[in-house]
């Protein structure tokens, strides 16, 4: 028994190793970024701290006359910049009146520091004085700093009066990489397009469930579950098609109906009606559109799952009613509905889950349009994280709402279980009592 129990291990811990590498780990990261301001511009990894255009205008706001000075060029006369004047061949008088007089001398603007430079005794030529004068640029404006000492050293050799408190502001402020944050849940929260987005998600998977997947699909289970067995298995067929098709084909098809040179215009024309992409002309439109492709493959599914468990379903019983005088629809109220509740519980729980993580579909019909309509959670979590138009793809607010909508889910799970009396449904039946 114990070798056996091994044996079953073994042969399913390929299995383990997938789920933990393939749905745990990605979770749990997902969980861990959400609680991070990962993006394009922090990067996954350790960051830096860079006096950075933006950077600058976040400072001003809180210390604006530190940012000016900050955001000003700074001439220090130093022994790097003396050291790359005897190296460009700058005499040497120049370099050591220079060392004598001026080191460490700090001019907040290039033209003081020029003005010096004219003065010396052995007076330059305009061009070396430029020359001179670049050589001293100690600006730290896109200055990278790999660490926050290092920072504070430069700020330091800028002749700036820093409190700690101020300095570690502009750390802050400057640092580049991504840190721990609990404002992706509140900007998430706070957001008015989060409210249109969730009601979005809940139009388009309450439409999707209530019109195709649940009654849909099973009135096309109890259609074929009437028929021959050859034409029942020939329709079965057909309705699966738009689930074993690829996304980007069948999508396609949807896109050559509603084109402006596609079949809906071609078939109007003759009536007068201008050609038009109905599928993005209007939100009416693209809705209708959306909700019809998700549709058909949702109620493919949900014809699968019910035929199957029509078949469960003892033939005696249908040939008790009928000898009873049952009809059809008393069949189906009275014998297939009662027993279908098992099956109505799997394709809604699994079915809501999936139209709120899946996007694809939509992605390729309308990406969302016309506007920011069609915009459902998943997809704009897709959106900020992965494919959004300014170009700084956010990580961790997109882990956010992912998390957020796992957490829905989860919810909506236990609500099915609730509504459907889950614990009568796995309750041992009374003959076994």
């Amino acid at each position: 028994m114990n070798r056996s129990k091994a044996l079953g291990l073994l042969l399913l811990t390929p299995a383990l190793i997938i789920i933990i590498l393939f749905f745990l780990v990605p979770v749990v990261l997902t969980a861990i970024f959400s609680f991070t301001n990962m993006s394009t511009a922090t990067g996954i990894t350790g960051g830096a701290y860079q006096i950075a255009p933006n950077s600058l205008l976040r400072l001003r706001s809180a210390m604006p006359e530190i940012a000016e000075q900050l955001a000003e060029p700074k001439y220090i006369i130093d022994e790097r910049g003396l050291a790359a004047l005897e190296g460009l061949g700058i005499a040497p008088s120049i370099v050591s009146e220079l060392r004598a007089k001026h080191l460490d001398q700090v001019f907040p603007a290039r033209r003081e520091a020029e003005r010096m430079i004219k003065g010396l005794a052995d007076r330059p030529s305009t061009r070396e004085v430029k020359q001179i004068s670049e050589q001293f640029n100690r600006s730290l404006v896109n200055v990278r700093f790999r660490s926050k000492d290092a920072l504070f050293t430069a700020l330091d050799g800028q002749g700036l009066d820093l409190s700690v408190e101020q300095k570690e502001a502009i750390a802050a402020t400057t640092y580049s990489g991504w840190t721990w944050t609990g404002e992706n849940f509140r900007r998430m929260f706070s957001s008015p397009d989060t409210v249109r987005v969730l009601l979005n998600t809940a139009f388009y998977v309450g439409l999707v469930l209530v019109l195709f997947n649940i009654p849909y699909g099973l009135a096309l289970a109890i259609a074929t579950h009437y028929m021959p067995d050859a034409p029942a298995g020939f329709f079965r067929s057909l309705w699966l098609l738009p689930r074993v098709s690829p996304p980007v084909i069948y999508v396609l098809m949807w896109k050559w109906l509603a084109w402006d040179t596609g079949f809906i215009s071609m078939f109007l024309a003759p009536f007068g009606v201008p050609p038009k992409n109905w599928m993005l002309d209007s939100a009416a439109n693209a809705w209708t559109f959306v909700v019809l492709i998700n549709g058909f493959v949702g109620a493919s599914m949900g014809m699968l799952v019910f035929s199957s468990a029509l078949k469960a379903i003892p033939k005696s019983q249908f040939y008790a009613s009928e000898v009873d005088g049952a009809s059809r629809w008393q069949q189906v109220r009275h014998i297939i509905l009662p027993q279908m509740r098992w099956p109505i519980l799997f394709v809604t729980s699994y079915q809501t889950l999936s139209l709120l993580a899946s996007f694809e579909y939509i992605l390729l019909a309308t990406d969302g349009g016309p506007g920011s309509t069609t915009e459902v959670w998943s997809l704009a979590a897709y959106h900020t994280a992965l494919s959004n138009y300014t170009g700084n793809l956010e990580y961790g607010f997109g882990s956010a709402m992912a998390l957020a909508l796992v957490i829905i889910g989860i919810v909506l799970a236990l609500v099915y279980l609730r509504v459907f009396n889950y614990r009568a449904l796995i309750a041992k039946p009374l003959i076994e009592h």
